[in-house]
């Protein structure tokens, strides 16, 4: 290969002038080049120097060219610093100090990650082990993640959680906590955990607390606890399709006592729509076989009465009909409607809320999706560090 064509030039990185080109053998090459000794500025101090000291020899590892390996034989000078009296070695373009392979190629072992699942193919055309394969992608997703998610908490604000994996030797589940940003669309952190206090630890650095006013979740009693005391200007909105699952146990249950625990029973399909959305030779049906079961038609009208009123639109008939439906739950003679009422009751400003700001917990359940899809392309993960970069890296 001649030394001297563009190609070759062109392959180098900048600043360096290349000496002599060596074929190794026939999927590799070795390029030897040297920086011109015109002087460094001292790391320390910051003193230009120009008295060499003595110079090294490095081979680095390049990226890898129409699946030709590329290594650059460099020589690196070392200068004196006369303020200092150190000697030190002179930077290289697109090289860490204390690294041996090149950005571009740490780059190269990035884009390759991301678009093909088959590690040992990253492996065999990058010529270097898993180990190290890992290493880099997941320096490249940190860093990335650090200029990305450099900035202090929104107005708006979303959390949820959703399983992690098993903790080991004791069998219990590991929960994940993530926070997402509703103004810019994209996930804001992940933590491990969803207590109060593991919650704090992980979230205390990040600045801005006090302008978020308003945070979206799930009926859970300990992120409504640590919201009101993380957030204090915060206003909490109930996510509308946690409260309306509530219902959906308590007739799942009165069901399985009369059709049996059958999943792809026409009965359970018709029940689960909304009233709205049947036709009209399935609201007939649905209707004769409710009339022959009195027992879940009191439930089904009160899953009803909940689709309805999260349709409405104001805040005044909004609470209207929120009483209305805690008079009629107060009324029934089942037990777990009676429970299902002092839910509503104890969440009712968050359940109400909704109707003033029309803010949701979907985004947040998209990017839950998200993550098991991650979970299940990985085989899981053992590492909660990397999940969480592997996370953030796909909803940013």
């Amino acid at each position: 290969m001649d030394p001297q064509s563009k190609l070759t030039q062109g392959m180098l990185l900048p600043e360096l002038k290349l000496l002599w080109v060596r074929r190794i053998s026939d999927c590799s090459f070795e390029y030897e080049a040297q920086k011109d000794p015109l002087g460094a500025v001292c790391p320390k101090c910051a003193t230009l120097s120009r008295m060499r000291y003595d110079k090294r020899t490095v081979i680095l590892r390049d990226s890898p060219v129409h699946g030709k390996l590329i290594k650059l034989k460099v020589t690196k000078h070392r200068y004196f610093c006369k303020k200092c009296k150190k000697a030190f070695t002179e930077p290289l373009p697109g090289v860490l100090p204390r690294r041996r392979t090149t950005q571009r190629y740490r780059a190269g072992i990035h884009w390759a990650c991301e678009n093909f699942t088959d590690l040992k193919k990253v492996s065999r055309a990058f010529r270097c082990s898993t180990g190290f394969i890992y290493n880099a992608y997941y320096e490249k997703l940190d860093l990335k993640n650090r200029m990305n998610n450099n900035y202090p908490f929104t107005s708006k604000i979303g959390i949820d959680e959703h399983c992690f994996g098993r903790k080991k030797g004791l069998g219990k589940r590991e929960f994940v906590t993530m926070i997402v940003d509703h103004n810019n669309q994209k996930l804001r952190e992940v933590t491990l955990g969803k207590s109060h206090a593991e919650l704090y630890d992980q979230l205390k650095n990040i600045p801005g607390r006090e302008n978020v006013k308003l945070v979206t979740l799930d009926l859970s009693d300990s992120y409504k606890s640590f919201a009101k005391k993380f957030f204090p200007n915060a206003e909490l909105i109930a996510d509308r399709f946690h409260v309306q699952r509530l219902i959906h146990p308590i007739m799942h249950e009165a069901r399985i006592d009369i059709t049996g625990n059958k999943r792809k029973n026409p009965v359970r399909i018709l029940l689960n729509k909304n009233r709205c959305n049947l036709k009209y030779y399935e609201r007939s049906a649905l209707d004769r076989w409710l009339i022959e079961n009195p027992k879940i038609k009191e439930v089904y009208e009160f899953k009803e009465q909940i689709a309805r009123f999260y349709r409405l639109r104001g805040f005044k008939r909004a609470h209207c009909a929120f009483i209305l439906i805690l008079d009629s739950l107060a009324q029934s003679n089942n037990n777990l409607l009676l429970t299902l009422r002092k839910t509503l009751l104890k969440w009712k400003d968050q359940i109400l809320n909704f109707f003033i700001y029309r803010l949701t917990n979907a985004r947040v359940e998209g990017f839950n999706n998200v993550a098991k899809v991650i979970k299940r392309r990985a085989y899981g993960f053992r590492s909660f560090k990397n999940y969480r970069l592997r996370l953030l890296n796909a909803c940013s």
